[in-house]
């Protein structure tokens, strides 16, 4: 191909940024990466709580709300994705709050861009999906995406599930609020998310994570168990684990007020390391 005809091709489309809300006001910044069924009103409560000093930034994903899919969703796009969500709202570096899915994403930005990671929470999530055997990851997959073959959409299946995801103190309101959210969910992004999330594993790479770290569990969650963040915690150098009593797996709407203390705490004692560090 000539010069000339390389000068007058097209030029690809840049990849889109995530859309997002935010609150707060302030030099420091925090991120929120919401769980697959969520968005970012799922942290709505989190953001209203902003401590002085620090912005609140809670993404759709890809896919998700207003935001545009990927063409193709991995873990490694999904963090790229977050990076650019930064770049554009000309943030250096954020503390990183990941719930479930997020809490995945989370981890490969701590693994890809350190330097973008100034801490990091994961909140009810797993260094591993599920299990390291192909053949039990493929019926996996299949197992969740029979429903949407029969013709149900991610809002039907989440109201069969949303009780079980919920602690025995949910309210009624707070279950409604999350079908609500799930609702933005399109099925397309359903069979994306799930054949992503099979084969995330980040487990061998905890021992890497350098940043400030928060762990946090709830006690009455059963898609991540207690145990499971406990042993994620002991695996990351210096980590913080605390269980947040009286929720199950979306503590932060269950039980915002714990939930907005613990992350408070967390964004406090980063700026108190990095006053005595400097």
């Amino acid at each position: 191909m000539s010069l000339q005809a390389l000068q007058q091709s097209p030029a690809l489309p840049s990849p889109a940024v995530p859309s997002c809300i935010e609150a707060g006001t302030g030099p420091d910044t925090v991120l929120f990466l919401h769980g697959l069924g969520g968005g970012g009103r799922s942290f709505d409560d989190a953001l209203a709580a902003m401590p002085a000093g620090w912005r609140g930034v809670a993404w759709d994903m890809p896919g998700c709300g207003d935001s545009l899919p990927l063409e193709e969703m991995t873990f490694e796009t999904l963090a790229a994705a977050a990076v650019r969500l930064l770049d554009a709202r000309q943030i250096g570096c954020a503390v990183i709050v990941g719930h479930s899915m997020g809490g995945m994403i989370a981890q490969e930005i701590a693994a890809r861009y350190p330097d973008r990671v100034r801490g990091l929470v994961l909140f009810a999530t797993s260094a591993v999906f599920v299990s390291r055997d192909p053949f039990f990851r493929m019926a996996y997959l299949a197992d969740r995406l029979a429903p949407l073959d029969r013709g149900l959409t991610p809002v039907e299946i989440a109201a069969g599930v949303v009780d079980g995801m919920c602690g025995p103190k949910a309210s009624a309101q707070t279950k409604e609020r999350a079908l609500e959210i799930a609702a933005h969910l399109p099925g397309a992004t359903y069979r994306q998310a799930y054949a992503c999330l099979i084969d995330f594993d980040r487990e061998s790479d905890l021992a890497r994570i350098a940043c400030p770290t928060l762990v946090l569990a709830a006690e009455h969650d059963r898609l991540s168990p207690p145990r499971t963040l406990a042993r994620m915690a002991e695996a990351i150098p210096g980590a913080r684990y605390r269980c947040l009593t009286d929720a199950g797996h979306i503590a932060n709407m269950e039980n915002p007020a714990t939930f907005n203390a613990e992350i408070a705490r967390f964004l406090q004692d980063i700026s108190r390391q990095e006053a005595d560090w400097s």
